[in-house]
Parts: structure tokens; C-alpha cells; sequence
């Protein structure tokens, strides 16, 4: 009998922190996959389309693309768990939403501050970019109680523009599919070695998705 009980609490805690698997958790983890994509695929389109960047394809390989997800799935997992997870949902019924947004906000960002190509105008850029992120995937989070929409979320963007677009994530590097080429591009279109994030598109695009969020139905 306490043995069940004891499963009975366990599966609860579980259910609680990354929300209930089913159907609908699925569902919501495959969309937020693509409208991941959309906000690193966005701005890469734009800068295409003006001459900015040019393309150069490397061999395609299924390692790069299984060593990205590998990484880049660690990633999301590790920090949607520790920043949405736990202490964030226990944040939001100790301070309400809105503080527990800012905290952990900022929390985010002081785990990126000191990464590679952080610097000059693209630590702006950058800085604003994580931190408004981190209320993108918040109220992901918010508007379904499980982790399925920020883990999808995070991992596509970051897949996407690291292993696909060969962009820099977050000043880290790993092996692409493409290759940006730019040329005399400013550094603010392009986010440098730091990446996408830390551009003026960068920001565009996710302040853009984080008002639709916001307003968003369930």
C-alpha cells in the first residue's frame, strides 16, 4: 500500500514538472519543433534576400545531423528542466507569473553571459535576445503547464541555426550542413561568432513571437 502511494505521488511530481504525456503533449512538442525552425529560418530568408549571406553547402553527413540533435537535444533538456522546470514553476507560486518570468530571466542570461563572442555591440543585442527568449519559452511553458512547447521550441532554434544554418549558437560551434558566407555584412545583421541571437533580426523576430505567444490561445 505505501508502495503505491509512493508511485502514485512520484508519477504526480513528474506529471507536474513536465506535464502529462500524451497525444496533445506530442502534438504541441511538433509544432513548437517548427515554429522553432521559423524563428533561426526567418531571418536567414531576409538576409539572403538582400545580399547579405551567401550559402555554401559541406558533404551532408548523418553524423553531423545525429552529434547536432544529440547536442543540441541535451541542451534544451537540461536547461528547459532547470529553468522552466522546478524552480520556475516554484517561483510562480511564490512571486506570481510576472516575477517569476524576470528572475529566471535573468537567471538565463547570467549562464550565457560569458560565452564565446559576447562582445561590443553584439553582447546587446545578444543580452536582450536570451533574456526575451526566456520569456518566449516562459509562456510556453504558461500556456499549457508542461515542458513540451519551450523543449521544442528551444531545441529546433538552436538546431537549426547551429547544425542546419552553420551559424554560431550562443558563441558555441558545431559541425553544418551549410555554411554562411558573408559578405561586408555588419556585424549587427549578423550576430558575429556569436550567432543569429545576438543580431537585430535575431531580436526582431523573437520579440515578434513572443507578443504572438503571448496572445495566443491555448
Amino acid at each position: 500500500m505505501v508502495s503505491i502511494v509512493c508511485q502514485k505521488l512520484a508519477r504526480k511530481s513528474l506529471n507536474e514538472l513536465l506535464g502529462v504525456f500524451n497525444f496533445v503533449w506530442f502534438k504541441e512538442l511538433l509544432i513548437e519543433m517548427l515554429i522553432g525552425s521559423a524563428l533561426m529560418i526567418l531571418p536567414a530568408i531576409i538576409l539572403t534576400v538582400f545580399g547579405f549571406v551567401n550559402w555554401q553547402a559541406n558533404t551532408f553527413s548523418l553524423s553531423i545531423i545525429i552529434s547536432g540533435a544529440g547536442i543540441f537535444l541535451a541542451v534544451a533538456a537540461a536547461e528547459e528542466l532547470l529553468f522552466r522546470g522546478f524552480i520556475f514553476q516554484r517561483l510562480i507560486h511564490a512571486f506570481g507569473m510576472w516575477l517569476a518570468q524576470l528572475i529566471i530571466a535573468g537567471l538565463f542570461l547570467l549562464t550565457h553571459l560569458n560565452n564565446p563572442g559576447m562582445s561590443g555591440i553584439t553582447k546587446q543585442f545578444a543580452v536582450l535576445n536570451i533574456f526575451i527568449a526566456s520569456i518566449l519559452f516562459g509562456i510556453a511553458y504558461l500556456k499549457t503547464k508542461s515542458l513540451a512547447m519551450p523543449f521544442g521550441l528551444h531545441f529546433m532554434a538552436n538546431f537549426v541555426q547551429g547544425s542546419v544554418l552553420g551559424f554560431g549558437v550562443s558563441g558555441g560551434k558545431e559541425s553544418s550542413i551549410f555554411k554562411p558566407v558573408f559578405t561586408d555584412t555588419p556585424i549587427w545583421l549578423s550576430g558575429g561568432d556569436f550567432g543569429l541571437e545576438a543580431s537585430i533580426l535575431g531580436l526582431v523576430f523573437v520579440i515578434a513571437f513572443t507578443v504572438l505567444f503571448y496572445f495566443r490561445k491555448r
